[in-house]
């Protein structure tokens, strides 16, 4: 039985290694005219998998009041959220998501994102928010399973051929 709780300052620093193998991408394509400005997402088949991975650590030190709960089985963990107050606007947004890779696809994620929604309606916040890349088509499809709606994208955040890469920062949300 999997159980959640909260993670405390002693896991501040500790490094995970987040991988992704995807097989699609939504393309962006925005044209400008006067008076109109057209953005179209289109989901692509890439021509062959691909692997992405970065690493991230746990309570950054640009986080605002962060919280991070774990999903623990007999006292190990298999996943984790994090979350992240935007005081000045009221949202909350989850910085990170974390399933090992052997337990994904068994509700962890669905258990992580009920938590966020829960902890952002006791903390009176009146949206959840995160952001992932258009290549990423598995987390897309399981945040728009939770419920998440595209609220925006940012085609320089990585790099400045984000478009041309095929990996633009795509924001979800939803209002709790």
């Amino acid at each position: 039985m999997i159980q959640l709780s909260e993670l405390d300052q002693t896991w501040k620093g500790k490094n995970f290694l987040f991988r992704y193998t995807t097989s699609c991408h939504y393309k962006v394509d925005i044209s400008n005219n006067p008076g109109e400005i057209k953005i179209h997402l289109k989901r692509e088949a890439f021509p062959e998998p691909i692997t992405k991975n970065f690493e991230s650590s746990l309570y950054s030190d640009w986080l605002i009041k962060p919280q991070v709960f774990g999903a623990f089985e007999d006292g190990e963990l298999f996943g984790f959220i994090e979350l992240s107050l935007e005081d000045w606007n009221h949202r909350l947004r989850i910085a990170n998501i974390w399933v090992d890779a052997a337990h994904r696809y068994q509700g962890i994620g669905k258990q992580l994102i009920a938590k966020a929604i829960e902890t952002a309606k006791a903390g009176g916040q009146r949206a959840l928010v995160l952001e992932t890349q258009s290549c990423n088509d598995p987390a897309i499809h399981f945040y728009q399973s939770c419920g998440f709606e595209l609220i925006g994208l940012d085609t320089t955040h990585y790099q400045n051929d984000d478009i041309q890469r095929g990996e633009v920062r795509l924001e979800f949300g939803m209002i709790v």
